[in-house]
């Protein structure tokens, strides 16, 4: 099999289509099924289904996936190299991040690296934070914003430290914003929450702290799970980084015990990086990586 067949199979499962992926790669749809036909013959076994609604991948192209997307992840960092040892700073870095840093740090990282680096390509994965390490995983991307506790078994290098908040609809406390609340005075409250994938540190900080929450309203995303503690449905856990962006009147409030989250940069091979990668991942802790955790 050549690079051309494994870039094929790889942009039918991104696209879910023959047709989608011929547009891409600038092939005809003929071209595609031809390719994908030999691959499945010389392999002996389907790796997708076809039906009328698209293209899935069947089991065994799911396992194949990850080590076809290494195959292209290794030969694109062969290429930065031969660009790197002929003094041209050029290549591709795939980075995943999710929403908080997404909107408050990626834009800034962004805009400052190309500044410096002009014929480096950046490709943007936003999701959670079980997205971004499935990514990881899978080669989908190169570089991952997570949290220490999400990482799992990921390398990560800590940049920043991200207080946890109690959100409440405005003025449900008699303490001016910016005081604590316990444990005990949470326990009074209904809660809005979300599912676990969205923010393991808050999932941790309830665990840790015996808060079993009482909630009706189970929602994925910041924006919505404030809205309903503006309009008084409950209470919420939130980072500080996230409150930042947040445009409802709502009161904030450190939890007692303190509690933060820790974001740190991930790869999954700190010792093998693609000429392109390792820039961007200098640059970004050269850069915005708090004081407390430099060597």
């Amino acid at each position: 099999m050549t690079l051309l067949t494994y870039q094929v199979f790889k942009t039918i499962a991104e696209a879910g289509s023959f047709q989608k992926a011929a547009d891409r790669l600038g092939l005809t749809p003929s071209a595609i099924s031809h390719t994908i036909s030999s691959m499945e013959n010389e392999l002996g076994f389907s790796v997708l289904t076809r039906s009328k609604s698209g293209v899935s991948l069947t089991n065994y192209g799911e396992k194949l996936l990850p080590y076809v997307n290494g195959v292209l992840n290794s030969d694109e960092s062969l290429q930065q190299m031969i660009a790197d040892l002929n003094g041209l700073k050029q290549g591709k870095v795939k980075i995943g991040v999710f929403s908080s840093v997404c909107t408050s740090w990626l834009p800034e990282i962004l805009h400052s690296f190309r500044r410096k680096y002009e014929k480096i390509e950046m490709e943007v994965f936003q999701g959670t934070y079980e997205d971004v390490f499935l990514w990881m995983k899978r080669g989908v991307v190169d570089l991952g914003f997570l949290s220490v506790s999400s990482a799992k078994d990921i390398p990560i290098v800590p940049l920043y430290r991200d207080p946890l908040l109690c959100v409440l609809p405005k003025g449900a406390k008699k303490e001016s914003p910016g005081e604590s609340i316990g444990i005990e005075e949470m326990k009074h409250h209904q809660f809005v929450t979300q599912r676990d994938s969205t923010d393991a540190d808050i999932q941790n900080f309830l665990k840790e702290n015996s808060l079993r929450v009482q909630s009706n309203y189970h929602v994925v995303d910041d924006l919505s799970t404030v809205a309903l503690v503006e309009k008084g449905f409950g209470i919420c856990l939130m980072p500080e980084l996230v409150m930042r962006d947040i445009p409802y009147d709502v009161d904030c409030y450190l939890t007692e015990p303190r509690a933060s989250r820790i974001i740190g940069l991930a790869v999954m091979n700190p010792e093998f990086m693609a000429p392109a990668v390792r820039t961007m991942y200098n640059h970004i802790i050269k850069n915005y990586q708090e004081e407390e955790f430099r060597n």
